[in-house]
C-alpha cells in the first residue's frame, strides 16, 4: 500500500524529477461541479500555469474541447472576461471524449478512427434523445405544464459531436429531496439510452458504441452500473453515448505514447496509435505498454481525478467500485509497479461544487474508497478544485524558476 504524502511533499517529489506527466481529469478538478455546463468557470492563472509545463501536462476527460459546450469556450470566455488579450497556444492539450478527441495547445483537433456513418448517427442523436425524454418526463411528471417539461427535457441534453449525453442535474433541481423519484428517473434514463443503443444496431453500427454512466458503480457483464441516488449522494447524473474504444486507460497510453514522441523522438506505438485501434483490455493495455515503452522513457505518472465510487455489494459481501477516472487512475498505478517508479494518485473533493457528491471532509472516503480497494490514493485535495488549483499554480511558477 502506498504512503499518503501531503501536496507540498508532492510538490517538491515533482520537482525534483525532469522526466514526469501529469495527467489530469477537468470537470470537478479544475472547474467546480455546476449543474448546468454552459456556466462552468475556470481560472486564467490556471490555463497559464498549465501552459507553462509545457509537454508534461496533459488532461484526459470524457467531456468534449469543441463545441458550444466544449472546454475551449469556457477557457475563451475566461480570457474575455478577465479582458486578458491571449495567443493561440493557450487551449488545454490533451485527450477529450475519453479518448477519442485530441487537441494540442492550439485547439487543433483530431479524431483518429472515426467514421462519416458513426458521426452521422452521433449528430442526429441529441434530438432524438430529446424527444424520448420529454415523452418519458410527461408519465413521471403529469402536474407539469407540456412547456415546462420541454424545458426541462431540452436543458437536459448535451448535444457534444463526439458524445451526446443526458444530464439530470437540472431535473433533480426540481425534486431535491425525493430520492424515490430520482431514482426513478435514473432508471428511465438507463432505459431511454439503451434503447438508442439498439437503434444503432439496427443501422448496422453494433460494435461501434457504449453507454458510460457517470458516476457508476463499476461494471456488471461489460455494460456500467447505475449508481442509485441515496441521502447525501445524488449518485449517477449523466449517461454518456460515447464511442467504442473510448475509456480512459486507453487514452492514457496514447498520452504516453505522444510524450515519449515528443521527449526522446520516437513514438514507440506507432505514430497512428488511438484509442480506437488500442487494446480494449487492461491487460492487453499493460502488455502493450511493458513490451514497446522501455523503461528510461516511461515518465513519472502522476494521475489527477475525482470520481471514484465504493459501495457495499447488495449481498454484502464484497464491494461494487467504480467511477469514471477509477481506470486510468488505477493503470497508473500498475504502471508504478511495472515500471519501478513512483507514480502518484491524486484525489480532488469534488463536492464543493453544486452537485451532491461524496466528501472528503470527513476522512472516511465513504461512497469513495472502502478498505479493501486495491487502488490507493497518495495525496488528497480536500478543499477541492480551488485548493488543487493553487497547488498547481505553485508546482508551475516553481518549476520554471528553477529552470
Amino acid at each position: 500500500m502506498k504512503s499518503e504524502i501531503n501536496s507540498s511533499d508532492l510538490l517538491k517529489e515533482i520537482l525534483n524529477e525532469d522526466n514526469f506527466l501529469i495527467v489530469q481529469d477537468i470537470d470537478g478538478v479544475c472547474i467546480p461541479l455546476v449543474k448546468e455546463p454552459l456556466k462552468r468557470e475556470i481560472d486564467v492563472t490556471y490555463i497559464e500555469a498549465a501552459k507553462s509545463l509545457g509537454s508534461q501536462f496533459a488532461v484526459l476527460t470524457n467531456g468534449e474541447h469543441e463545441g458550444l459546450r466544449g472546454v475551449n469556450r469556457v477557457v475563451e470566455r475566461a480570457y474575455a472576461k478577465a479582458g486578458i488579450t491571449y495567443n493561440e497556444d493557450f487551449y488545454l492539450p490533451g485527450l477529450a471524449a475519453g479518448g477519442i478527441e485530441y487537441q494540442n495547445r492550439l485547439g487543433e483537433v483530431k479524431y483518429p478512427g472515426v467514421s462519416e456513418k458513426e458521426l452521422d448517427f452521433l449528430n442526429r442523436l441529441p434530438k432524438e434523445m430529446e424527444r424520448l425524454l420529454n415523452k418519458n418526463l410527461i408519465e413521471i411528471f403529469p402536474l407539469l405544464k407540456s412547456v415546462q417539461i420541454e424545458s426541462l427535457a431540452k436543458s437536459a441534453v448535451i448535444s457534444t459531436k463526439f458524445s451526446p449525453t443526458i444530464n439530470l442535474n437540472g431535473i433533480f433541481s426540481t425534486i431535491p429531496n425525493d430520492i424515490a423519484l430520482q431514482k426513478r428517473i435514473q432508471s428511465m434514463l438507463r432505459e431511454l439510452m439503451s434503447d438508442l443503443l439498439i437503434s444503432a444496431n439496427d443501422e448496422g453500427l453494433e460494435d461501434s458504441f457504449y453507454l458510460h454512466i457517470a458516476p457508476n458503480l463499476g461494471k456488471s457483464d461489460n455494460k456500467e452500473r447505475l449508481k442509485f441516488a441515496s441521502l447525501g449522494d445524488v449518485g449517477t447524473t449523466d449517461i454518456q453515448f460515447m464511442l467504442s474504444g473510448a475509456i480512459k486507460e486507453a487514452g492514457l497510453l496514447v498520452l504516453i505514447n505522444k510524450y515519449v514522441q515528443e521527449k526522446f523522438g520516437r513514438s514507440p506505438l506507432g505514430d497512428d496509435f488511438n484509442v480506437r485501434n488500442a487494446p480494449k483490455s487492461l491487460l492487453a493495455i499493460k502488455s502493450l505498454c511493458h513490451e514497446q515503452i522501455r523503461e528510461g522513457e516511461m515518465p513519472i505518472l502522476i494521475g489527477v481525478g475525482d470520481t471514484v465510487t465504493s459501495n457495499p455489494s447488495p449481498d454484502g459481501k464484497g464491494w461494487l467500485r467504480g467511477g469514471s477516472d477509477r481506470g486510468f487512475l488505477t493503470l497508473i498505478q500498475e504502471l508504478g509497479r511495472i515500471y519501478k517508479k513512483e507514480n502518484r494518485i491524486v484525489l480532488v473533493d469534488s463536492s464543493h461544487g453544486e452537485v451532491d457528491r461524496p466528501t472528503l471532509s470527513d476522512n472516511e472516503l465513504k461512497g469513495i474508497s472502502d478498505p479493501y480497494d486495491p487502488l490507493q490514493f497518495n495525496t488528497y485535495f480536500r478543499g477541492g478544485p480551488k485548493s488543487y488549483v493553487e497547488w498547481f499554480k505553485q508546482l508551475a511558477k516553481e518549476r520554471n524558476i528553477g529552470i
